[in-house]
């Protein structure tokens, strides 16, 4: 980690309360401190919030600590990491303001972001999983193809104003000078693109997966692709990214009975591979259909996959370069397959599986892991799934070829 100046963390609602009112911010909830709620709503891994409300309104108070939040001091991460999220805030406030929260105040002096409380809407992570415990036979709010409509067009939207064609190429060389983010670029290279194929004391998985995993370290054709993954990643300069989208960084929910989609969490926004932000999407969207469709929803695991296809589509139409749309989206299955595999065999896992039956997630884990090494091996849609297109059924793990063990 670089060496980062001393300064004062966030840790109590007073904390809160007084920074609020050292920033000339209090006007906009209450006429006086004693008039404040905060409450701490941290969910993420990286950093700290709160949510301040008063009468007059309510903000999100975001504090990057130096370290990663859900660790700890024992791993140092440089807090100017969120300097790059209020870069790309920045720039999207300009393209698709109505796909992400209003920004408020940024001080990079205490590596702090004011912004629009977003706490009406939900996690779209935490409501697929409330969906399945639910045994909700549909998509009851959620309409998944104008969700993925919203998201596609926020990448297309911010890929396509950031390429060397839309902005020049030493405009574009700036950019990447500008937004280059090290260290969390380093933490996806060792979470997502190497950790999990070999052995590692961050790795683990269900049981079920046992046999799969001791293949997975001898698949000389797996660690070739990942390979080439990992150089796509590392040498593709191609477009601002958000960098970490998946499920746990979209919000989702009703306004004046619209739905309203929110695109946040940009913290690990560099400029690299257009086919990184889909993908690591495509993965946790598949991700939430197998959970329902173990769980005997297959309706609802069709909806599910129906955000892939509009997102698809609304990225193509923002993005407007129909030349590059079948390498990008190679890229994409390629990046879903790596972001699969870390979810079921790597260090961070997810609870659209974590949360399901304990007789429901040997089979949940063992299609995810058959899905990640189908991605990774064709860059491709598992066949016969609503990845590609529309949807059909998700395919039994029994039909995706394996290693030889």
């Amino acid at each position: 980690m670089s060496a980062a100046r001393p300064y004062e963390l966030l840790t109590t609602a007073g904390d809160v309360t007084a920074y609020l009112a050292g920033q000339g911010l209090l006007g906009r909830l209450a006429a006086s401190v004693d008039q404040l709620d905060v409450d701490e709503v941290t969910a993420g891994n990286m950093n700290r919030v709160f949510v301040a409300r008063g009468p007059l309104g309510s903000l999100a108070v975001k504090q990057a600590p130096p370290w990663v939040q859900v660790v700890g001091p024992e791993w140092p991460v440089d807090p100017s990491r969120i300097a790059s999220e209020a870069r790309t805030y920045e720039r999207l406030a300009a393209r698709v303001p109505e796909s992400i929260p209003t920004i408020v105040a940024f001080d990079e002096s205490r590596f702090v972001l004011v912004m629009e409380d977003l706490s009406d809407l939900d996690v779209l992570r935490d409501a697929l999983v409330r969906e399945v415990a639910e045994g909700a036979a549909s998509a009851g709010d959620i309409d998944y193809a104008g969700l993925g409509a919203v998201v596609g067009r926020f990448v297309g939207s911010l890929a396509g104003s950031t390429s060397v064609a839309a902005l020049g190429a030493q405009e574009h060389e700036r950019l990447v000078e500008l937004a280059a983010n090290p260290e969390l670029c380093q933490m996806t290279l060792d979470v997502v693109l190497d950790e999990p194929y070999r052995e590692h004391d961050h790795n683990h998985w269900h049981p079920a997966l046992d046999e799969r995993v001791r293949a997975l370290y001898a698949d000389a054709a797996v660690r070739e692709a990942v390979g080439g993954i990992r150089e796509v990643f590392e040498t593709r300069h191609e477009a601002l990214l958000h960098g970490d989208l998946h499920t746990g960084s979209v919000m989702v929910g009703r306004r004046d009975g619209a739905q309203v989609v929110k695109v946040f969490d940009p913290e690990f926004s560099f400029v690299g591979p257009i086919g990184l932000d889909l993908g690591l999407l495509w993965a946790n969207l598949e991700l939430g259909a197998i959970a329902a469709a173990v769980s005997g929803l297959p309706d609802l695991a069709a909806a599910r996959y129906s955000a892939v296809a509009s997102s698809w589509a609304a990225f193509a139409a923002a993005w407007g370069d129909d030349a590059s749309l079948a390498g990008i989206e190679r890229d994409a299955w390629r990046f879903a397959g790596v972001e699969s595999m870390r979810r079921a065999a790597g260090f961070s896992h997810a609870a659209d599986i974590d949360s399901l039956p304990a007789d429901l997630i040997p089979e949940a884990s063992v299609r995810l892991f058959d899905a990640a090494r189908h991605h990774i091996l064709t860059g491709a849609a598992v066949p016969g799934s609503s990845g590609a297109a529309t949807g059909a059924e998700f395919v039994p793990a029994t039909t995706v070829p394996q290693p030889d063990t």
